[in-house]
């Protein structure tokens, strides 16, 4: 049970990194590679365990192919989409407030 709706949002969305992740799954599929590239401050093993709780959540789908070596795809999932609101809107204060402290992006397609 939660006591304020934040709470129950967080619960599903807070994580170092979770926010992170869905922003850029918001428009496309991308490869855990491309991930850690976006996010090289994720470590490895932080970065798989948090695209685990997303997907146990139902908000990312992972698909693997069988091809050597994998290949892995996350995408968002219809529910996950739900949150694109949200994230843009995280997005747009950070950029209004904060702007002055954020590097320019290193994927300059999706901003």
């Amino acid at each position: 049970m939660f006591h304020c709706p934040v709470e129950a949002t967080l619960s599903v969305i807070g994580g170092k990194y979770k926010p992170i992740i869905l922003y850029h799954l918001i428009d496309r599929t991308l490869r855990f590679s491309e991930l850690q590239r976006i996010m090289p401050q994720a470590t490895q093993k932080m970065l798989t365990q948090q695209l685990r709780e997303l997907e146990a959540d139902g908000l990312v789908h992972r698909e693997v192919y069988p091809v050597v070596p994998p290949k892995t795809e996350y995408s968002l999932t219809p529910y996950g989409r739900t949150l694109a609101p949200v994230l843009k809107t995280m997005c747009d204060w950070g950029r209004e407030h904060l702007s002055e402290y954020i590097l320019p992006p290193a994927d300059e397609t999706h901003v």
